[in-house]
């Protein structure tokens, strides 16, 4: 078996201190929690770094969440939530659980709350409508260049805010052969498609083996420029990123990966570790996570993990809002605390460390950008825009025939100065 990835780190592991759901430092005093979760590793260490023992020692359920963390105390429906939706935390991901209740964010992201049985009409199993672009059986084809190969059902771990509930833990399987051969042959009749993404479930929980099977029958189809894979592993099973996969990986560029970090507590040196080693083979990695009230609708502390992130090689790609998929509207946050969070990053943060805000519209409209207003006011020679700071500036467009400044046209102190260009800038103070 090839050896997981364990790498010396130049990267000072102060930037791995774990934060509170607010982004302040824990107190040196770990909680009970925390200090089961080194017992919990400390058990399996004979086996911990095998990410084949992880998945076999996944907890599958309530009993095995008290087994584990015998302080716990059951959460209000937790057991009505598990038997709706499926329940599956690595050993690994678990041993980060610091707190037994919702304010901390492993905890809230994976196990099962008694508000997931509980939804509003508008909430529905299949949000994106992926069911009704799905040409042949787990292949999705909705914009015209890319394509979206669900190539397994199975996770490592499951997190409460799935937008793919209604397959992913349901039944663990990964697609056959002639599956494949249904997507291929359909991708050879529609060259227009160059990008396919393989998502699932979690393609690399599939055996290194199976996944390569549909790299490679993709990578056979000439049109098809680029392949991502989505992934969490990383983030939950940093173990499965091992040189066999990695090297495996390597024969088919350009290979993409997105991964799903969505708290700077998920940041680990093992988590920092397993981005690098796929950085080293020379995949770009993106992150796509998902704004999630209680767990990481903080600006300072998104700002915290964008930074965290850059610093293992991995680009912030979409900052999500959380899907209309059932069992997560304890998790929703209004749009405008996304717009909010945009605002608080542009000037604070690196462009390279700030993500898309996106909405994937429901009933398959596809990814919207969702972006702060800085346009003020047009012209015809001057278009008025708003920094991050508040100032006002006036920007030129070309110029051509039409000049509105006619002599003797007072110039007012406001916007309109700006607009026909007599002003250049207006700072905050002064609007």
């Amino acid at each position: 078996m090839a050896r997981a990835c364990v790498k010396n780190r130049s990267v000072n592991n102060s930037c791995y201190v774990s934060t509170t759901e607010k982004g302040g430092p824990s107190e040196d005093k770990p909680p009970p929690a925390a200090a089961a979760g080194r017992r919990y590793r400390a058990g399996g260490a004979s086996d911990w770094g095998d990410w084949h023992w992880q998945l076999r020692s996944r907890i599958r359920s309530i009993a095995g969440l008290k087994k584990r963390f015998p302080a716990l105390r059951v959460p209000d429906g937790a057991t009505n939530a598990a038997a709706r939706f499926p329940l599956a935390v690595t050993p690994y991901y678990a041993s980060l659980i610091h707190n037994l209740d919702s304010s901390d964010p492993i905890f809230s992201m994976c196990v099962p709350d008694g508000r997931e049985v509980h939804d509003p009409p508008f909430l529905e199993s299949d949000p994106l409508g992926e069911d009704g672009d799905m040409p042949v059986p787990g292949l999705v084809h909705r914009y015209s260049d890319r394509a979206l190969f669900l190539a397994t059902t199975m996770c490592a771990a499951y997190c409460r805010h799935c937008t793919r509930k209604r397959v992913a833990g349901l039944t663990e399987e990964r697609v056959t052969g002639p599956r494949i051969a249904q997507a291929t042959e359909y991708l050879s009749v529609h060259p227009e498609i160059k990008d396919v993404i393989i998502s699932g479930g979690d393609p690399f929980t599939m055996p290194t083996a199976a996944l390569e099977r549909v790299i490679r029958a993709i990578r056979g189809v000439p049109s098809v420029d680029v392949i991502r894979i989505g992934t969490r592993t990383p983030v939950v099973l940093p173990m499965r990123i091992t040189d066999e996969l990695v090297a495996m990986l390597k024969q088919y560029h350009p290979i993409y990966v997105n991964l799903h970090f969505n708290h700077p507590n998920e940041v680990t040196p093992d988590a920092a570790a397993a981005c690098e080693h796929l950085a080293d083979a020379g995949i770009p990695l993106g992150n796509q996570t998902v704004l999630l009230r209680g767990v990481n609708d903080h600006a300072p502390l998104l700002a915290d993990l964008f930074r965290r992130l850059v610093r293992v090689r991995v680009r912030p790609y979409y900052l999500f809002q959380c899907d209309l998929v059932r069992g997560v509207e304890h998790f929703r946050t209004p749009l405008s605390k996304g717009i909010e969070i945009m605002e608080y990053l542009r000037g604070r943060l690196s462009g390279l460390a700030i993500p898309t805000f996106v909405v994937d519209a429901p009933h398959g409209g596809g990814k919207i950008p969702i972006l702060p207003n800085y346009v003020v006011s047009t012209s015809p020679t001057h278009t008025v825009l708003r920094n991050f700071a508040g100032e006002m500036v006036s920007y030129p467009e070309p110029r051509g025939e039409f000049d509105p400044m006619q002599p003797g046209t007072r110039v007012d102190d406001g916007v309109w100065g700006l607009a026909c260009g007599m002003r250049n800038s207006m700072r905050k103070e002064s609007i």
